[in-house]
C-alpha cells in the first residue's frame, strides 16, 4: 500500500466512526440531554413565577390586572351564554309571535365558545392550585 493513501484512508474511517456516533445515541446520553432539558425547562419556569410576581405588585392596572380582566371577560361571556342569551330567545320569539319584531329579523348571535372554553379551564385550573397552596401554607 503507498504511503500516501495512509493518512486519507485514516481520514475516511475517522469520518465514518464519527458519522456513526453521530447516528446512534447511547442511553446515557438520552437521559443526560433529558436532565438537561429539565434543567433548562425548570429556570424558565422560575424565571416565568419571578416575572408574574413582579406583574401582580405593579401598580398599574393595566400590568397588574390583565389576569383578572381575562377571568372577567370569562365571567361576561358565560352569563350572556348562559343566562342572558336563553332569556334573549326567549324574549325574542315572543315579541315576533306578539308582532312587534318582523319574522325575518335573525336574533342575537350565539357566542362560538370553544376558544373560551380553553381560557377558562386554564384560569380556573391555576385558581384551584393557588388555593391549594394557600391551604398549605405555602402563599
Amino acid at each position: 500500500m503507498s504511503p500516501l493513501l495512509i493518512p486519507v484512508i485514516g481520514d475516511v474511517v475517522g469520518k465514518v466512526g464519527q458519522l456513526a456516533d453521530d447516528l446512534f445515541t447511547s442511553d446515557e446520553e438520552r437521559a443526560r440531554a433529558g436532565i438537561d432539558a429539565y434543567k433548562a425547562e425548570t429556570e424558565r419556569m422560575q424565571g416565568q413565577v419571578e416575572i408574574n410576581k413582579i406583574e401582580a405588585g405593579h401598580r398599574s392596572l393595566f400590568v397588574a390586572g390583565w389576569r383578572p380582566a381575562v377571568g372577567w371577560v370569562g365571567v361576561v361571556a358565560m352569563a350572556y351564554q348562559f343566562v342572558l342569551y336563553p332569556l334573549l330567545v326567549w324574549g325574542w320569539s315572543a315579541m315576533q309571535a306578539a308582532g312587534w319584531i318582523s319574522i325575518g329579523l335573525l336574533p342575537p348571535p350565539q357566542l362560538d365558545t370553544e376558544s373560551l372554553w380553553v381560557i377558562l379551564t386554564g384560569i380556573l385550573g391555576l385558581g384551584v392550585y393557588r388555593t391549594a397552596e394557600k391551604i398549605k401554607d405555602r402563599a
